[in-house]
């Protein structure tokens, strides 16, 4: 008999992978994880059947939420990371090490723990000694911070369920004041393709926009995500992602990357014309 997990990315379309085993299921108090083996995408992560990461294309995710900020904000040292429980932001991120302090904010102790045990890969690094682990509901962690943060990475689910009130105007507000003077957020941003999940990307640009004075979007191919086309956002109160990109310095690094590059970081901001029509509405 042949396993399959199947995803329903729209009312006509679904995504299917052919399933080797299940290695976990769990039903924590605000989703159900599963973690799956697969022959294609290796081992894969879904809460509430929606897609997570597979180990085989989650590096794409990972290296644009993180190197893309990274590359252009100057001195980066006290970061926050809301959601992120597979710990794939948080490796990249160490990485760096100007940085001092990461705070992860992951409002379900369970993902984190079946990441640890399940998904070494992306989870191995939350033991470094600089990555604090605060079990909480992100929306209202940062509502008591204030000029902390030198960089904001809201690696949110989608909107709907324990990810939701992380796309309100509220909580990206509160993340503006929780910044510092020259500090930036880098979010998830959905995907521009399908019309279900174009309007939830419209409606976080809107407020992005209406809380940050500099706002531009970026994108990525991610074969296992909807359409495969999806969006991340940077929001600054100082620094442009283009502008003020330090491709030589980033480059001295020497840091190795299976995605992101100088060319990438650039190009991810040049826009298909139906994507820039969808923010421009909002503009």
């Amino acid at each position: 008999m042949e396993l399959w997990f199947t995803e329903k990315h729209t009312e006509n379309v679904t995504f299917s992978i052919k399933v080797d085993r299940q290695v976990y299921s769990g039903q924590s108090e605000f989703q159900r994880i599963d973690l799956f083996d697969s022959l294609e995408f290796g081992r894969f992560l879904t809460l509430d059947g929606y897609m997570m990461l597979t180990e085989k294309d989650e590096f794409i995710y990972h290296e644009m939420i993180v190197h893309v900020p990274m590359a252009v904000l100057p001195d980066v040292q006290k970061v926050l990371v809301i959601g992120g429980g597979d710990g794939g932001a948080v490796r990249e991120l160490v990485r760096y090490p100007e940085i001092k302090q990461i705070d992860l904010v992951e409002i379900d102790a369970q993902v984190i723990e079946a990441c640890k045990k399940y998904l070494p890969q992306t989870a191995g690094k939350l033991d470094d000694p600089r990555v604090t682990i605060h079990y909480a509901d992100g929306l209202k962690f940062v509502r008591s911070k204030q000029d902390e943060y030198d960089l904001i990475i809201v690696d949110s689910t989608d909107p709907f369920g324990p990810g939701e009130g992380l796309f309100t105007k509220e909580f990206y507000g509160n993340c503006y004041k929780a910044l510092t003077d020259t500090g930036a957020m880098v979010n998830q941003h959905e995907s521009p393709f399908y019309p279900v999940d174009a309007v939830a990307m419209q409606r976080a640009h809107k407020r992005i926009i209406d809380s940050f004075p500099i706002s531009r979007v970026y994108q990525a191919h991610i074969p296992t995500y909807p359409s495969g086309h999806w969006l991340f956002g940077f929001a600054s109160k100082k620094y442009h992602p283009v502008e003020d990109f330090n491709a030589s310095g980033w480059k001295a690094r020497g840091m190795k990357t299976k995605y992101y590059n100088d060319k990438i970081h650039v190009g991810a901001f040049a826009l298909p014309n139906y994507v820039k029509d969808l923010l421009e509405e909002m503009e």
